[in-house]
């Protein structure tokens, strides 16, 4: 046990208990050593059978428990930014879910308390750049096998919304998977963002203006379209085209088991993230494990969470705006590279 990385779990609901299940069964090197959530009875529920964990209602008192050495924040976007602080000023690596923090201006500071650490501690989750299909098709694009990238055709559907989700959560909490793919898969930055909607679906909860067509234009000059519809009322799909100048290239349409019998064939269809990315959920925090027990943090960084963001709030301008609104990121510091 003393050779695993202790992590410390912040947030025990549905992505934070799957974590703990994760870190606990499936990824080698780690282990559970604490765990912080408000609602302790839920942080219990989601540790019962975890050997030597300590729970607790205080994140910060979870950050100091005995053996703690890396921390997974899987709680509230809104928590993030007083999580990621406490983690930094206790020199403890960082697997961040997204979003890093919701709002632009939280994420700068994050990133420029990060750059005057002078080290990177964060990785952000994104889970998409560890599914198999992303990966291929991230080679692909960077091989130059296709030529020049021209557009994305994106496609995000859910079952249906949770209660309290919001119109700008469309953009800010789904479409930002997109964002993050895009920027990854192009090496490209968003420059311009507009957002289009069909008359809502009734399927969609009053008020919820769902669903909508996102368009992106990229510094390289290429397009990315995302059609979000989050009450789609049949299944988890995420699929995404490649239209480059050789031919094409599409993900997401094979990810799922035909079952046959005496009345036919039936496609199974995912009917939440956690299915559809498992395998990408375990290649994430298996990489994590890895890098942090070598001294090394790799994957998305803080500024690609910071990126999303800024992309995020112009969606959401653009869809209160009904017009084109541009993207304008700070200066992005050298901690974090030259694109």
């Amino acid at each position: 046990m003393g050779d695993l990385l202790g992590v410390a779990v912040l947030g025990a609901g549905h992505m934070g208990a799957d974590h703990i299940r994760r870190l606990d069964r499936v990824v080698s090197g780690a282990r559970v050593v604490a765990v912080a959530d408000p609602e302790t009875d839920r942080a219990e529920e989601a540790t019962a059978g975890v050997e030597g964990v300590s729970v607790h209602a205080d994140p910060e008192a979870a950050l100091d428990a005995p053996g703690v050495q890396a921390v997974l924040i899987a709680s509230p976007g809104p928590a993030h930014e007083e999580a990621l602080l406490a983690a930094f000023a206790r020199g403890l690596p960082v697997l961040c879910e997204k979003p890093l923090v919701p709002d632009a201006a939280g994420a700068l500071r994050v990133v420029e308390a990060e750059s005057r650490l002078g080290r990177r501690l964060t990785q952000v989750g994104f889970m998409r750049r560890y599914d198999a299909e992303y990966l291929r098709l991230k080679t692909l694009l960077d091989s130059g096998r296709l030529g020049k990238a021209l557009m994305l055709h994106c496609t995000h559907r859910n079952v249906s919304s949770p209660p309290g989700f919001t119109t700008a959560m469309l953009i800010n909490s789904s479409v930002s998977h997109e964002i993050d793919a895009a920027r990854w898969l192009l090496g490209q930055e968003p420059t311009a963002v507009t957002v289009l909607r069909p008359g809502p679906s009734s399927n969609a909860p009053d008020g919820l203006l769902d669903p909508q067509f996102v368009l992106f234009e990229t510094s390289g000059g290429a397009l990315v379209d995302v059609e979000i519809f989050v009450n789609s009322g049949f299944g988890y799909q995420v699929r995404c085209e490649a239209v480059c100048e050789g031919g094409s290239a599409r993900i997401g349409d094979g990810h799922s088991m035909v079952v046959t019998t005496a009345d036919g064939a039936r496609e199974e269809v995912a009917q939440d993230y956690l299915v559809r990315f498992a395998d990408a959920y375990d290649r994430e925090v298996q990489a994590w494990v890895d890098a942090t027990v070598q001294g090394r943090v790799t994957g998305p960084s803080a500024w690609d969470g910071y990126a999303s963001s800024v992309v995020a709030e112009a969606g959401v301008r653009a869809q209160e705006s009904g017009a084109r609104e541009a993207v304008i990121l700070a200066p992005r510091p050298e901690l974090y590279g030259v694109r």
